[in-house]
């Protein structure tokens, strides 16, 4: 519990959440090396100077400062007295959008430098991305609700 007397995060932020999605994320970029090289946007190996495990690593990390950046985003709406009610969402679209993002690309850039991840030149495209997450994120909530692996649309 915060001083505030709300809780710190959100109810769907747990522990075994951010260890097991990070994993995930590991062993997502780790399959993408085994992925024909023309079949995918970026080669996690290249972002992992070239060996499966580092994109393993790669990906855990990068997925780590994702749930890092989506729990910043819960607690500030936490702090605001932002709920999740029942089947109404907190009404924080850029909270629950921008948050995950943000942190990914910023990380990146400052631990990743010499990677295709951490290269400068790859800002405008992230800004792009930035700019497309809240309607990408709308979108993917809505598929996961409507093939039943999400609750609620939001």
């Amino acid at each position: 519990m915060h001083k505030d007397g709300n809780r710190l995060l959100g109810d769907g932020k747990t522990w075994n959440g951010l260890i097991g999605g990070s994993l995930t994320s590991g062993l997502l970029c780790y399959l993408m090396t085994m992925v024909p090289e023309n079949w995918v946007f970026i080669s996690p190996t290249e972002a992992a100077t070239g060996w499966a495990a580092s994109a393993f690593v790669l990906g855990t990390f990068l997925g780590f400062t994702s749930l890092v950046g989506d729990s910043t985003g819960s607690y500030f709406k936490r702090r605001k007295g932002m709920k999740r009610e029942g089947d109404v969402s907190s009404k924080a679209p850029l909270l629950d959008t921008l948050p995950f993002a943000v942190a990914t690309f910023t990380f990146g850039i400052l631990f990743l430098r010499g990677s295709a991840i951490g290269d400068p030149d790859a800002i405008l495209g992230m800004l792009v991305l930035l700019a497309a997450t809240p309607f990408i994120h709308r979108l993917f909530n809505l598929f996961g609700y409507w093939l039943g692996w999400k609750d609620v649309p939001y």
